[in-house]
């Protein structure tokens, strides 16, 4: 049998780094391969390579038994290959069929491919409004559009990098099913993925890479997420140690019946939100995306200043009209779940970024940045933080998506915030980062800081946090405390099939 894809030898070097180091490997028609490394062991690199956004310095590709030349994404689409990535590649000024539209490649009509976006979309159990803005959409809904993007054009070669990390676990099932009836049509999928189970779950054969060569390969179905793990990284991840909580008397965070309109048409109503997070425990909030999450954080954050003065307290302190700088001086410290745009500019270095946030560190004086201190904060937190970089003149953009996650987590955490507002905290991050990350926010809690994440990673909630809510239509549930915590009574709020997404909050703390 011909392979689909064979790579031969792949070397790609930038300075101080080899990328990739003589990888080869040979992917069969409907064979679903995966992908494992740790961010930096060279897995997005090799993709591109693939995929033609980015040209080996060494080595051959062969698809279908034919070497390719010099080609680009255009080329590849033309050859049948598709790739989703992980950091997004969509045009956020405009709507999401005229992103699609970009890359059909026979001519089309708006209307037409508007409504075969929508079927496309509802049959792969990813819906889509084809007429929204992908400005206004959450993350999880970008990837859906990235991912229907490439199911439209009947791939050959689907390359799928990090599919999963925003999508609920029933669009998880439904992508699944998806990319199992693909395989069984003669598609062949490479897939990148940090998440183990689905790994071993979906994978006919799994490639890992460390350190920019390949260290092996394995049967996932036949290896234990701790033998993967142990080849991704060549030790054992430790275990995050979740102590007791003991929470503060008052709440630091209090949301007394917030209710705002959407902030565009296509958004979410918030009703009647009730929530207190108080020192010294994780509070989550869990929900399919799209529910409100995105609204909900805005007002948090300070990005929306428009709700009633009473709605949302800082540390007792009213924040009607209140900036999101007024919100940092009050004690809340931000991490956004997009990386690059909004929680680091991409072209900046990290020194720059760090002043982001940080510049109320003595780095400021008479209006001008000292870049002197803030190159020293950023290095503080390389080192404090393990960031795999060459040091604070590091751009944001080379980063690995996981080490780049560190520093944004690092620097808000060196701020000493009372509060810290954490959205998909361990999105696109690999094993051993993402337990680092979840072992920092549990000791940041345990140190007596209030802790609210909203993720769609039901199994990083549940391993984390003391209380959990769900969104739901805009509307936020009461508390499950951790014995309460299970799939079934989470997928019920989350489908609001449970009439507990009410508003109230019967099992807070103090409250």
């Amino acid at each position: 049998m011909v392979a689909r894809l064979e790579l031969r030898n792949i070397c790609k070097r930038y300075p101080g780094v080899v990328a990739n180091d003589g990888i080869s490997l040979t992917v069969k028609p409907g064979e679903i391969h995966a992908i494992l490394g740790e961010n930096g062991a060279g897995k997005s690199t090799l993709m591109k390579i693939i995929y033609g956004a980015t040209h080996a310095d060494d080595g051959d590709i062969l698809c279908d038994g034919e070497v390719i030349g010099t080609h680009s994404p255009s080329l590849s689409r033309s050859l049948g290959i598709e790739m989703v990535y992980q950091h997004f590649a969509l045009f956020e000024s405009v709507s999401v069929v005229e992103n699609i539209a970009l890359s059909v490649r026979e001519k089309f009509d708006i209307a037409a491919l508007s409504r075969r976006v929508k079927d496309v979309s509802e049959r792969y159990g990813l819906p889509l409004d084809p007429r929204r803005l992908v400005h206004h959409l959450s993350v999880g809904e970008r990837q859906r559009v990235e991912i229907v993007r490439c199911l439209m054009q009947n791939p050959k070669l689907l390359i799928l990098d990090e599919p999963t990390s925003v999508l609920t676990p029933q669009a998880v099932r439904k992508l699944f099913d998806t990319l199992r009836h693909l395989a069984s049509e003669g598609c062949s999928i490479l897939y990148i993925s940090h998440k183990l189970d689905e790994v071993q779950e979906l994978c006919d054969v799994a490639t890992v890479l460390r350190n920019g060569k390949v260290t092996g390969t394995a049967n996932p179905k036949e290896s234990s997420s701790a033998e993967l793990a142990r080849m991704m990284v060549g030790s054992d991840i430790p275990e995050t140690h979740l102590d007791p909580s003991i929470p503060g008397a008052e709440p630091v965070l209090s949301i007394s019946a917030l209710s705002a309109g959407a902030a565009d048409v296509f958004g979410v109503d918030l009703k009647d939100i009730n929530l207190n997070v108080h020192g010294g425990e994780i509070v989550g909030i869990a929900g399919v995306a799209g529910n409100g999450q995105a609204e909900l954080i805005s007002l948090i954050s300070g990005e929306r200043n428009d709700h009633s003065p009473n709605a949302i307290r800082l540390c007792g302190t009213p924040t009607g009209g209140k900036s999101a700088g007024d919100r940092r001086t009050l004690g809340l410290a931000f991490v956004p779940e997009e990386r690059l745009g909004r929680g680091a500019v991409p072209t900046h270095d990290l020194g720059d970024n760090a002043a982001l946030t940080a510049h109320r560190e003595g780095m400021v004086a008479h209006g001008l940045l000292n870049r002197r201190k803030a190159r020293q904060f950023a290095e503080k937190i390389i080192k404090r933080f393990d960031v795999k970089a060459t040091g604070p003149s590091t751009i944001a953009q080379s980063l690995s998506g996981g080490n780049l996650q560190k520093f944004i987590v690092g620097r808000e955490i060196e701020l000493h915030p009372k509060v810290l507002l954490v959205a998909q905290p361990t999105w696109g991050v690999d094993v051993g980062a993402a337990a680092f990350i979840r072992q920092t926010l549990i000791d940041l809690s345990r140190a007596g800081v209030a802790v609210l994440i909203i993720s769609e990673e039901l199994e990083e909630l549940f391993e984390i946090c003391d209380r959990l809510h769900v969104i739901a239509g805009g509307r936020l549930s009461g508390a499950l405390m951790r014995s309460e915590m299970t799939m079934e009574s989470v997928g019920l709020l989350m489908t609001g099939l449970d009439k507990n997404t009410n508003g109230s909050n019967d099992h807070a703390p103090s409250d």
